[in-house]
């Protein structure tokens, strides 16, 4: 889940709907296009987040702070779940599983040499490298096809948090300028495209148990939040 805060309410929006905006910026990706991938690798990104479909319609509240948990902020079990269900749900496309795989090796590791870590990344590998050999492609090929996974992502998290940090990813740089997210150099052939995406509102107070939480959730109403994409 990705939780905004504003003074008086809290926004979620899901991981899903957040890969699929992802995905819809991307097929006007003009690099991309040339990539003999590149069906699948938009697969990958708009299906990458899936494994988090579950948590995010039961989200969950810290009992110590009374805050939401959001994909950062999850319990480590939450965080590493995700990733198996998500590459299990794509095997069926093992470029875009191996694609996801790849993608929750990438994301976690600054966390490499966590002990708690370290299962989760064995079998993260075995599972890429069971993807990998299903498709009959090398790594040397999923490591090309990467990067666009990793730039849809950025472009969608900045857009989606709010935040204003620049993100980087090989030789791109992301950032959010009002609700206009800047990539930079420009892959999208000088367009200007118009993005959006739903999330829930709720009052932004302590919620003491899940089931409260959970009930204002049911209860929420729905906003869109609008914007930009456009290249620098």
């Amino acid at each position: 889940m990705i939780v905004r805060t504003t003074e008086d309410r809290i926004q979620l929006i899901t991981q899903p709907d957040h890969a699929h905006l992802g995905g819809r910026v991307m097929e006007h990706c003009v690099p991309l296009a040339s990539r003999p991938r590149r069906d699948a690798i938009l697969r990958a990104i708009a299906e990458h987040d899936n494994g988090w479909t579950e948590g995010d319609a039961a989200p969950s509240v810290n009992p110590a702070t009374g805050q939401i948990f959001d994909f950062i902020s999850a319990p480590i079990a939450v965080r590493q779940g995700v990733w198996p269900r998500g590459v299990a749900r794509l095997a069926g496309d093992p470029w875009a599983a191996a694609l996801v795989a790849q993608h929750a090796i990438v994301i976690y590791d600054r966390l490499h040499a966590d002990s708690d870590w370290v299962p989760f990344f064995a079998g993260m590998e075995r599972l890429r490298g069971e993807m990998l050999d299903a498709s009959g492609v090398p790594l040397d090929e999923l490591l090309i096809d990467y990067p666009f996974v990793r730039l849809a992502d950025l472009i969608s998290l900045s857009f989606c948090t709010g935040s204003a940090d620049e993100l980087r990813v090989s030789d791109w740089r992301v950032r959010l300028a009002g609700t206009r997210v800047i990539a930079t150099p420009d892959v999208f052939g000088g367009a200007e495209l118009p993005i959006e995406v739903g999330m829930r509102e709720i009052r932004n107070e302590r919620y003491d148990s899940d089931a409260a939480l959970r009930l204002a959730v049911s209860e929420a109403g729905w906003t869109t939040l609008r914007g930009m994409v456009t290249g620098g």
